[in-house]
């Protein structure tokens, strides 16, 4: 039930995923509008799609906290405690950040460990992709927790991305160690002796540089670097679509050179990807933008489904443990 386009995008995308993966859905949330949904999809009796029904749901604009307490039936919590059950492997939510991040901890519980989740976003760069985390779940941090972020996000980044020796930065205003915050300082120092390839600070410009495999940082920091991002490329986007079509002669070049347009979207598309996973719980949880495309919706369910068949969360938790023990 949640996201801009919910419910519509999300059945939308999880058909699709579902179909070409041939697994299951269980979809939480008011049944009169799923099965609405549904209804435009004649071939989902063909598949294996159940419903749970739930009278309540987290609105983007209540505090998580408290709208989780006054609604106890709420699609997310419902959805995260179906997980925690067994009725199924993964969770996926386009929703509230907030109430997904705090009804998954309160249904799977931290891996050992680890004090604060982290949302780690796949994001590209001039080399190749990278991982950026926190992107949203830790809005406060403390030194130690950007450390945890940094061990798991190296372990992400070995299995998800099949980089064998992660390079891992630390987000900061300047690459000078004695730059930044007392949180980045202090968490500088703490990297500098953590079990892990620290290159140093990075600063927002080299974000997307590709001289990290790894960009640390607390999510609220993270959130706004990440939609920055978004913002930018829908705005060069725009801008090259309005030259490219001013003129004659351009609109010949645009034709000339529409597959290597169509390749510099599909590497800035953040729905190539779909989602980001919820790391540092016993449960997996990929959670979306809210403004989540049909697409989006399928690689999503398509990376939570990919994360449960590869036991994800066996070799995170083992590449974390191994790395805190060293």
């Amino acid at each position: 039930m949640g996201g801009d386009e919910a419910p519509a995008s999300i059945i939308d995308g999880a058909l699709v995923a579902a179909r070409h993966l041939q697994i299951g859905l269980l979809l939480v949330g008011c049944r009169d509008s799923i099965e609405r949904e549904l209804s435009r999809h004649p071939a989902a009796g063909w598949l294996d799609v159940q419903t749970i029904d739930t009278p309540e749901r987290v609105d983007m604009s209540e505090a998580a906290g408290q709208a989780l307490r006054r609604k106890p039936r709420a699609s997310i919590r419902v959805a995260a405690e179906a997980v925690r059950d067994g009725r199924a492997s993964a969770l996926f939510s386009a929703g509230h950040t907030g109430a997904s991040v705090m009804a998954s901890v309160a249904a799977f519980g931290r891996m050992p460990g680890v004090d604060r989740p982290a949302l780690a976003t796949i994001i590209p760069t001039s080399a190749r992709p990278a991982v950026l985390l926190d992107s949203g779940a830790t809005v406060e941090c403390r030194p130690q927790h950007l450390v945890q972020f940094a061990l798991m996000g190296a372990a992400y980044a070995r299995v998800a991305l099949a980089c064998a020796r992660p390079r891992v930065a630390l987000l900061s205003v300047g690459e000078e160690e004695s730059k930044g915050n007392d949180l980045t300082r202090e968490a500088h120092q703490l990297l500098k002796s953590a079990p892990i390839h620290f290159v140093g600070n990075v600063e927002g410009r080299e974000v997307y540089a590709g001289r990290a495999d790894v960009i640390v940082c607390d999510g609220f920091t993270g959130n706004i670097t990440l939609k920055i991002g978004e913002g930018l490329v829908e705005t060069v986007e725009a801008l090259l679509h309005a030259e490219l079509s001013a003129t004659f002669g351009t609109r010949v070049g645009y034709l000339l050179s529409k597959q290597a347009y169509r390749r510099f979207r599909k590497r800035l598309d953040y729905s190539e990807y779909g989602g980001a996973p919820l790391l540092g719980l016993n449960g997996l949880c990929v959670v979306g933008h809210g403004r989540s495309s049909a697409k989006a919706v399928r690689n999503a369910v398509a990376m939570a489904a990919r994360a449960s068949s590869e036991g994800l969360l066996h070799r995170l938790s083992r590449e974390v443990s191994a790395q805190s023990a060293s």
